[in-house]
């Protein structure tokens, strides 16, 4: 069989070394052939090496310029000199004769000049050599460049074939330059990731990456929170949101200033739970720069995955010799100043990282060439103290993006999974049976917690793979093993049937179509040592497992590669030099379930509690109960307040339940049958339910009695939110924590949630958090909340998505808004409207607000602020505000005409003059609430507390809370305020008058004009005349304010605040000059 036969018929094929073309002399062919430059194509000649021979595999393309072009269809009638019929029945040994005659030549010319480029002072040259040595700087080469670029990768290939690759890197450099040899084999390597495997790499279905999904959407700001939740419960969140308003951004646009920005982004940190394709995204990525098709500005990627950089922890070297060990290209090119280049370093898997990263205490280090440790190094270069023009991408799981300073980061960006939609369509596609598709997709559309977790992919094909198998078992067997074929409704149902058809994960992971293996294939020895595996490293935090790990547990590599359905090892195509190979489970949740497994399996065989110290060694051999294995573990998931293990508490409880011990049984038959006494472990749950206060642990432990199939809790709830009297009900804190589960699970997304219609209280506020925090729009006015929700509330607007918040009606105060505005000048606040009026807010409230709103400018677009009191200071801060943001908004509308009638009433108090106060020349009528300056004394008693001097009186009533109240007179002279108890009633002289001591406070009234008086001294005070005599009072005894004002039908103004610090309460008191004048207590009007 000759080469053209071997080529058709072992296409993708090594050939053998016997095809090798035999080196002629250049001299047989005096007219080489003139190539192009480019192929017919338009690409380059490529040229595939393999071990046999470097000759045997150049793949050389037929080159339309070429003037020795055969036709051999024998049908173009304008045939050239070759197209003769002698030509036309030349077979393949003739063809490819030529073939290696010109081919020779190019090779043996390009050769001399190479010889020429590493050897130029050899002392013995032939005519010829020199002659080609003459050549090397001639610029008209008859040569194609392509061809000349395949001649030299044969001599590359064999240079290093013979040991010579410093040579062989020596003669590339010189050809084209450190850079250019260093991206040349960067690109080569890097385009591995142009297909991945979907299952095993030897087995599995190779698909173009870039037909994967991987979306990312752009976090504006950057967060400087933890969450402090379980992934599953950041699932849950997601699921339930809206279609987000957020920008999407491609992979190739991480490092480019949104529209509108110009500022320099040198530090990207991307978030993503685990499975949802951080990794991936890389990849890609890597792919589009190697393809030429984006970022090409970048001169150098640099991959730098925390899984390796984890087995370095111990070594010091510079950072020249770090980025040499993860780019060898950078190394073999002799690229060794990396601050020339425009660099973008990418480490994947911040959550994986086992070096301490102590940005506070390691030290300084700012030249490459400085030795030091690796965590040193990645300290110093995040902090740009090294390679500060280089941009960096971090990729990481949500809980540990945090231990990178907020400071450090230009941006933040998420991978979101699959919407709804995408969860259809992937069940589609992954089941060739259309009916039996649609199936699956009821199914875990009926059970919520299902249909939440296929946000993650790896959970679709695990859900696809483990319902397909049940439902064909049952279509085979309808009436046979009737319990195997029950279709799973909780999370651990679905990962104890995974297990039991593990024969389909074995060999892949997110495949279909493959051949079944025998379903008994995981021997119980492997399962349990996994399940130690899993357990031991859970509870440290950790996710991979390097070989030497493995060993501990007497896992043999073979055994992790045999296994690699829910244990697989990572890909072998990573960077550096693998120092040791890493492993983890398919997905967290799987090393949950593994987790929770080994430490049922323990307990039900060996009587041992692995979550409690152990006492003693010895083993009891007689059964215990499991219930208070549960127990510890319900407490103990508790006590993490990041919800580390509430999916292994999940997964412990469902394997107490009988039928999934069943399901167990298949795969571990000494497990034996141990149930647990569920009313017992319910009634502990649900009062654990009733102390905590945290809504998040709350939630979990409602999904744990649904693990445990009791929904009483949760029934009862949905009944009385079926009969609509919810709102007058008064619930104990299992039903408020019911309520808030029922509206986190619920079906409907959560766009707007109004907390009128479950509660207008502070305590219905604080339990239904949880729901608020997961809202677009919320609804909170008219619900009677002060300060004392604001710093919760602050807390939900700095680490939410919440847009709008509409607060109106609420006595927030000033004070309050203190407390909010902490939440508005967060960075990671990305709130647009925020609705106060009718909150009692003044010029303070709107200083803080300024403030606030100059410190995160970017997000809010409508501020409204109508019917308070700013004055014109406030009024002129937020003015100053919205000038500097075109796109903010901000309503002062109807301050002074509303802000007393509309945001005070609620504090409208009833008082009654004290008669036994009254000075004799005032007359009382109306129930005691007027009063009238009469001529001639009134036959009152005497009494200590009447004031003898000056026509005043005090209200019986003592203020120590907030208050209002309106006055209404007539006359030309009046005071109006308030006096402790013991203000002096007998003194001569003006010491009794409201005002004129440091007992008392008050505004008077005199022909048109106030003034303001305490401890005699006076305050004049700027308004226009007013022909109306009437004054509102506001108190607010703990906030040491006590506020005037000018009441009309149609206006209000503001006239005077005392601030001071109330000792004791307070009683109102009023005083009338002149004879034949009244004052009467007014009930407030309502706008």
């Amino acid at each position: 069989m000759d080469v053209s036969e071997q080529t058709e018929k072992c296409p993708d094929k090594e050939r053998p070394a016997s095809s090798c073309l035999s080196l002629r002399s250049d001299a047989s062919m005096p007219n080489p052939p003139e190539f192009s430059k480019d192929t017919a194509d338009g690409r380059s000649v490529q040229f595939e090496t393999s071990n046999t021979s470097a000759l045997s595999c150049a793949s050389i393309k037929r080159d339309s310029s070429m003037p020795t072009h055969l036709d051999l269809t024998n049908k173009d009638p304008d045939r050239d000199q070759y197209d003769s019929p002698e030509s036309a029945k030349m077979d393949g040994n003739a063809i490819f004769k030529l073939v290696e005659i010109q081919g020779m030549d190019i090779l043996m010319h390009e050769m001399r000049k190479y010889k020429g480029i590493l050897f130029p002072n050899l002392s013995q040259c032939s005519g010829s050599d020199k002659q080609d040595e003459v050549s090397l700087t001639s610029e008209n080469t008859q040569q194609d460049g392509s061809a000349c670029e395949g001649a030299l990768k044969i001599t590359l290939h064999v240079l290093k074939e013979m040991g010579q690759k410093e040579l062989a890197n020596k003669l590339e450099k010189h050809i084209y330059g450190e850079l250019d040899v260093c991206q040349r084999k960067l690109r080569d390597k890097l385009r591995k990731f142009e297909y991945i495997y979907e299952g095993l790499t030897q087995h599995g279905n190779q698909t173009l990456l870039n037909k994967v999904y991987t979306e990312l959407y752009i976090t504006e700001g950057v967060s400087g929170t933890v969450n402090n939740e379980h992934e599953i419960r950041q699932i849950e969140a997601a699921a339930r949101r809206p279609a987000t308003e957020d920008k999407p951004i491609k992979c190739e646009d991480i490092f480019n200033p949104l529209c509108g920005q110009d500022r320099f982004i040198r530090t990207v940190v991307t978030k993503g739970i685990s499975g949802i394709g951080k990794t991936i995204s890389v990849q890609k990525f890597n792919l589009d720069w190697a393809e030429g098709r984006v970022n090409q500005v970048i001169q150098l990627l640099i991959n730098l995955p925390f899984r390796e950089l984890n087995l370095m922890k111990e070594r010091r070297c510079t950072l020249t010799q770090l980025l040499h060990h993860f780019l060898t290209e950078a190394k073999e090119s002799g690229i060794s100043n990396f601050d020339k280049y425009k660099v973008v370093l990418i480490f994947d898997g911040l959550d994986e990282c086992r070096l301490p990263l102590d940005f506070d205490r390691n030290e300084l280090c700012c030249s490459l060439s400085d030795e030091a440790s690796v965590d040193v190094l990645l300290t110093n270069l995040m902090k740009g103290n090294l390679l500060p023009s280089a941009r960096i991408w971090v990729t990481t799981r949500p809980a540990a993006a945090g231990r990178i300073p907020v400071d450090l980061v230009d941006r933040v960006t998420e991978i979101r999974g699959f919407n709804d939609p995408q969860k259809e369509e992937y069940f589609k596609k992954k089941i060739s049976d259309q009916n039996m598709a649609k199936k699956v997709i009821s199914h875990v559309k009926s059970t919520r917690s299902l249909y939440i977790m296929c946000h993650i992919p790896v959970f679709s094909w695990i859900s696809a793979t483990v319902l397909q198998k049940i439902l064909q078992e049952t279509e085979r067997r309808p009436e046979e093993d009737e319990g195997r074929g029950e279709m799973p409704n909780t999370l651990t149902q679905m990962y104890t049937s995974f297990l039991r058809y593990n024969s389909l994960i074995k060999s892949q992971k997110y495949s279909a179509g493959q051949e079944e293996p025998d379903t008994r294939s995981l021997d119980e020895e492997m399962i349990l040592k996994l399940g130690k595996l899993a357990f031991e490293h859970l509870m440290k935090g950790n996710m991979i497992f390097y070989e030497s790990e493995l060993n501990e547990y007497d896992i043999s590599v073979n055994d992790a590669a045999i296994y690699s359905g829910v244990f697989t090892q990572i890909s072998k195509d990573d960077f550096g030099l693998h120092l040791e190979r890493a492993y983890c489970f398919v997905h967290l949740s799987i090393q949950e379930y593994f987790a929770a497994m080994y430490i049922f399996h323990t307990f039900v065989c060996f009587n041992q509690n692995l979550l409690e110290p152990q006492e003693t060694s010895t083993v009891q051999e007689a059964p215990v109960a499991v219930t208070p294995l549960l127990k510890s573990a319900v407490d103990q998931a508790l006590q993490h307040d990041n919800g580390h293990l509430d999916l292994f508490l999940r997964f412990l409880l469902g394997l107490s339940q009988t039928s999934n011990q069943t399901l167990l049984r298949s795969v571990l038959p000494t497990l034996r049958s141990n149930s647990s006494r569920n009313q017992e472990l319910v009634e502990h749950i649900k009062e654990k339910i009733r102390q905590n206060p945290s809504p998040e642990r709350c939630i979990n432990l409602f999904h744990c009695l649904s693990e445990l199939n009791d929904h009483s809790l949760v029934e009862e709830i949905q009944n009385t939110l079926s009969s609509g009297s919810l709102s007058e009900t008064t619930l104990s804190s299992s039903q408020w924590s019911a309520l808030a589960y029922v509206l986190l699970t619920s079906m409907e997304e959560l766009d707007e949630f109004d907390l009128r219609k479950y509660s207008r209280s502070e305590e219905g506020f604080l339990k239904l958090l949880s729901v608020i925090k997961e809202s677009r729009v919320a609804l909170l006015k008219e619900c009677n909340l002060t300060e004392k929700c604001c710093d919760a509330l602050a807390a939900v607007l700095s680490s939410s998505c919440v847009k709008e918040v509409d607060l109106s009606n609420n006595d927030l105060q000033d004070s309050g808004v203190k407390l909010l505005s902490a939440g508005l000048a967060s960075p990671t606040c990305h709130l647009e409207k925020l609705r106060l009026p009718f909150c009692g807010i003044t010029e303070i409230g709107c200083g803080f607000l300024a403030e606030a709103l100059r410190a995160n400018p970017s997000h809010m677009k409508e501020l409204d602020l109508s019917y308070n009191h700013p004055g014109q200071v406030g009024m002129e801060l937020l003015s100053s505000v919205q000038k500097d943001n075109e796109h903010l908004t901000v309503r002062l509308n109807n301050n002074e005409e509303c802000y007393l009638k509309s945001s005070l009433k609620k504090y409208a108090c009833k008082l009654t003059m004290d008669l036994n106060t009254a000075h004799s020349h005032l007359r009382f009528s109306e129930d005691n609430k007027k009063m009238t300056h009469m001529e001639a004394a009134q036959p009152y008693p005497d009494n200590p507390d009447r004031f003898t001097d000056w026509g005043q009186v005090l209200c019986a009533e003592g203020l120590c809370d907030r208050c209002y109240w309106e006055v209404e007179w007539t006359g030309e002279r009046t005071g109006i305020g308030v006096a402790y108890k013991g203000i002096s009633r007998k003194a001569t002289g003006n010491e009794c008058v409201l005002g004129y001591n440091d007992q008392s406070w008050s505004l008077r009234y005199c022909n048109g004009k106030y003034t303001a008086w305490y401890n005699r001294n006076d305050a004049p005070i700027s308004v226009p005349y007013f022909n109306s005599k009437r004054v509102g009072v506001f108190l607010d005894w703990s906030a040491g304010t006590l506020s005037f004002y000018a009441v009309s039908a149609h206006t209000m103004t503001h006239l005077h605040t005392f601030h001071t610090e109330f000792s004791e309460p307070l009683y109102p008191g009023f005083r009338l000059g002149n004879v034949h004048s009244t004052l009467t207590l007014c009930q407030a009007e309502t706008p």
